[in-house]
């Protein structure tokens, strides 16, 4: 019997709802605009809300980014860094070669010209141009201006035997100044 009861209460307690709620009074357009203004604030909250999330993933989302091109600029940096010391050290062995390599040739060209400056002050011993007795002095400056010796060393050259031809007396000091000149090194 209790069953019985209980089921119907249950039935009871249905049909009573039902009845208040089909009979339930329409809302007045206060209430209306109360349950309205309810659900535009329910509507905002969750659009807050919904931005609030969609704004916490984005700074997120670029802090994440910013992180990742940072590293990725700190490697960038460390490469080129690298790269330019590779390139330094290259550069520096290059110049390094290319010295010597124009030291070894100046050298060569130094020493040749020096041994140029001995034949040349040797064939004038030799073929008798340059002596207390005999001194030619136009085809000397001939041979000198004819050479590959350096300017300078040309222009020296001449200039004593400029000094020898004005002063024959002083051939033999001259003869040494002119020796040391044309086989400088």
């Amino acid at each position: 019997m209790s069953r019985t009861l209980i089921v119907a209460i249950v039935i009871a307690a249905i049909g009573a709802g039902g009845y208040l709620y089909l009979n339930q009074p329409e809302p007045t357009p206060a209430e209306q605009l109360q349950a309205a203004e309810q659900d535009v604030n329910d509507a905002v909250d969750e659009t807050v809300s919904a931005a609030q999330d969609t704004a916490t993933d984005a700074a997120d989302t670029a802090t994440d980014a910013a992180t990742s091109l940072t590293d990725q600029a700190a490697d960038a940096v460390d490469s080129a860094t690298e790269q330019v010391g590779d390139a330094a050290s290259s550069l520096t062995e290059q110049a390094n070669e290319a010295a010597s390599s124009v030291a070894e040739q100046a050298g060569d060209q130094v020493a040749a010209v020096a041994g140029q400056g001995q034949d040349l002050f040797n064939s004038w011993i030799q073929g008798g141009m340059l002596t207390i007795q005999n001194f030619d002095y136009e085809t000397m400056v001939a041979s000198v201006e004819n050479s590959t010796l350096t300017e300078e060393v040309k222009t020296g050259a001449i200039r004593i035997l400029d000094d020898i031809k004005a002063s024959p007396e002083l051939v033999v000091e001259k003869m040494q100044d002119l020796r040391n000149l044309l086989t400088q090194q």
